[in-house]
């Protein structure tokens, strides 16, 4: 993996089975507009903040480890390369630490220098830290 990907650990007060299952809530922490499956392998799903969208595919799901999303299309809408997400993986591995699990979140392709890494950076740290923690801590999350 490129040490450049773009990467951020989060800890939450939950189990690995438990946190899992939360990421997997897409709607309730990430986006409000869902469509599709996002809990086990090969599952499909979209999701869409006006004009963007992103396509992914489930392909690579350990139970309470590990589940990575491949971009298969998409349209980032505010950018001149529009699909510059396809083919990227977006990547949750999960360890538990006493009564807590570490999250580290990678997505695989998101390097600097690429047309949305800025913006990107900031969607997903605040998306991560502020959204899916709290869903997963508290019950409630921050869905756009």
């Amino acid at each position: 993996m490129n040490a450049n990907n773009f990467h951020t650990r989060i800890t939450v007060n939950a189990g690995a089975k438990e946190a899992m299952k939360k990421i997997n809530e897409v709607d309730l922490w990430w986006a409000k507009n869902f469509t599709g499956r996002a809990e086990q392998l090969n599952d499909q799903f979209t999701v869409r903040f006006g004009d963007t969208f992103v396509d992914f595919q489930i392909s690579e799901f350990v139970p309470e480890k590990k589940v990575v999303w491949k971009v298969t299309n998409c349209n980032l809408h505010w950018i001149n390369n529009k699909k510059e997400w396809n083919g990227t993986d977006v990547v949750f591995e999960l360890s538990e630490k006493e009564n807590a699990t570490q999250i580290d979140f990678t997505h695989v392709g998101l390097v600097p220098g690429v047309e949305c890494y800025n913006d990107c950076e900031v969607g997903w740290n605040g998306h991560l830290t502020q959204s899916l923690v709290r869903f997963i801590n508290e019950g409630k999350g921050r869905p756009e």
